[in-house]
């Protein structure tokens, strides 16, 4: 990695950005691998809860039915442990008590959320060699920090940047962030070394502790209404997943220029 200046990354062609329709299989390829884990979760999940109701588990069993029947069981008690001890552990994973009821920038999109997660991590480095990295966030900058080959199984063409890019450290209300070379979100707010709010997905938020560390926090919002349903049983499991990935890759490569940047001066 290096924070210094040099020929930009290869980016996705900015005529295909939001320019030209998706074909099916782009569409099916890219809600495939983002849904479908889920989905195949929740169908588990179902069909292990309708043999546990109908009382298939009662009756005897031998060979290869004795497997599905603990497949059964697993199934109808997932729900369970997923909404009393995996789901409230993610939804704040790494936040303090103060983070969960702190106001954040963009609050104000959803006043009223129906679910709300707040995930946070602590970078070894001073806000001004965090910032850069949550300011190039975009599938045509400096990427989101996570999964790149998964991100590329769905087609977004990620290529996560290693260092600072200086020409991307601007973005204007308005303009549109991208995550997929079809797919974006809006800049509802941008404050220089403090936040990044978009429209959809929440807060990205450099948070200074003092003048050697840094919280890096983001917050997501979902609104009432049908969209619940969908978040809950697509999107809510690999949002987390991704979000996990990327604050630990904000973390390396903040702490990674920090630590480069020292041993120039000594």
């Amino acid at each position: 990695m290096s924070s210094e200046p040099t020929e930009t990354n290869h980016r996705t062609d900015p005529t295909n950005a939001l320019g030209n329709k998706p074909s099916v299989i782009d569409a099916v390829r890219a809600f495939g691998v983002m849904l479908g884990p889920s989905l195949v979760l929740d169908l588990f999940a179902i069909l292990g809860t309708l043999a546990v109701a109908s009382g298939w588990l009662l009756r005897p069993r031998e060979g290869l039915a004795r497997l599905l029947r603990a497949l059964a069981i697993l199934g109808a008690a997932f729900p369970w442990v997923y909404a009393f001890f995996i789901r409230p552990w993610h939804l704040r994973w790494g936040a303090t008590d103060e983070e969960l009821s702190k106001p954040l920038p963009g609050d104000e999109l959803v006043p009223e959320p129906a679910i709300e997660s707040t995930r946070a991590i602590t970078v070894n480095a001073p806000v001004e060699e965090v910032w850069p990295w949550l300011a190039q966030i975009g599938q045509d900058r400096g990427g989101y920090y996570s999964y790149e080959w998964l991100e590329n199984l769905a087609g977004c063409q990620m290529d996560n940047a290693d260092r600072v890019h200086p020409e991307w450290q601007q973005r204007e209300v308005g303009e549109t962030v991208l995550l997929h070379p079809y797919l974006g979100m809006k800049v509802s707010s941008f404050e220089p070394s403090r936040a990044i709010v978009l429209e959809g997905w929440g807060a990205f938020v450099a948070d200074p502790v003092d003048e050697r560390t840094t919280r890096v926090i983001l917050r997501s919002r979902t609104a009432r209404g049908l969209v619940v349903l969908y978040y809950l049983l697509g999107i809510e499991i690999p949002h987390f997943i991704m979000e996990r990935r990327m604050l630990l890759g904000i973390k390396e490569r903040a702490e990674w220029t920090q630590t480069a940047r020292m041993a120039e001066r000594s």
